[in-house]
């Protein structure tokens, strides 16, 4: 039988991360290091347009890159830490800085072409104009007789 005096959580956990790291190298590093925060986003659907809002306080425009294809959107950009003035010294700071990247998956096609953008108090706002066809149809049905086809009554 075998006796193991086990240490404190933290000193374990340390040695499993040592463990995966010499069996993983500094892959797991490298891949976490490519987005050092991730922005809030909130997707709404207006019927005809869908609007993304991505909160991005303390970003500058020249920072951000955005790209619009028919089913996703993607901003990636970084936020830099402005340095203290001289005299000086930072206390406390729960900001995080450095290079973000979002995709946002969107459920319907969109006309990537006709995008309308708005950048204002740390706020993207991205109008997204659907195709015709992800738009909601009504179609009127005759109920009068079972051999006429139904008519269409135009878009919602």
């Amino acid at each position: 039988m075998i006796i193991r005096r086990y240490l404190d959580p933290i000193t374990e956990i340390n040695a499993i991360r040592r463990q995966i790291n010499d069996v993983f190298g500094d892959f797991a590093t490298e891949a976490l290091s490519k987005a050092d925060w991730t922005p809030a986003v909130r997707l709404v659907d207006q019927g005809d347009d869908f609007v993304l809002t991505v909160h991005l306080s303390g970003v500058n425009a020249a920072d951000l890159d955005v790209q619009v294809s028919a089913d996703v959107v993607s901003i990636s950009g970084s936020r830099h830490q402005s340095a203290a003035a001289e005299g000086t010294k930072v206390l406390y700071d729960d900001t995080r800085y450095g290079s973000f990247h979002r995709m946002v998956n969107l459920p319907d096609g969109v006309k990537n072409d006709q995008v309308v953008a708005n950048f204002a108090d740390g706020v993207l706002t991205l109008t997204l104009p659907k195709v015709i066809e992800a738009r909601n149809k009504v179609v009127k049905i005759d109920l009068g007789s079972t051999a006429t086809p139904a008519i269409e009554a135009g878009e919602a």
